[in-house]
């Protein structure tokens, strides 16, 4: 039976993939002016995210439980949003910014729920997501601002 530690870290995986994906559909489809800065800046974010998904995944493996997979799965623990129709790079970067900064307050529920259980290492990972969560909200924020 999963733990509250575990279903905390299965939602955030979740959320964390499917902010992964949508921002490599940002990388793919965005237009305008910017679009190679943000073409490439969405790109280092997605990898960033796949790894970080991995490193989740294996966490919850580490505490003795299989990690959620496959699309359908995930798509039903995750709260980000799909991808909008406006692709304009400003459009993107703020629906972006939002993400983040929605996953920052995830992990860090998550992150209180491992402290109760008195899991460093977890509370550990999760404060590192918190601060790259926030560095990234901060500068698509600073590239969406007129």
């Amino acid at each position: 039976m999963a733990t509250p530690v575990i279903k905390a870290l299965a939602g955030v995986l979740a959320d964390t993939y499917a902010l992964a994906v949508k921002t490599h559909g940002a990388h793919w489809n965005v237009t305008g002016t910017g679009f190679f800065q943000l073409h490439d800046a969405f790109g280092v974010q997605y990898d960033a995210l796949f790894t970080a998904a991995d490193d989740l995944a294996e966490r919850i493996r580490a505490l003795g439980e299989s990690a959620p997979a496959g699309i359908g799965t995930l798509a039903k623990l995750a709260n980000i949003s799909d991808l909008g129709d406006d692709h304009e790079g400003r459009t993107l970067a703020k629906a972006l910014r939002d993400d983040h900064r929605a996953m920052s307050k995830s992990c860090e529920k998550a992150r209180a729920i491992a402290e109760k259980a008195g899991d460093e290492a977890t509370v550990d990972m999760l404060i590192g997501r918190i601060e790259v969560h926030d560095k990234t909200a901060w500068m698509l924020d600073a590239y969406s601002a007129k």
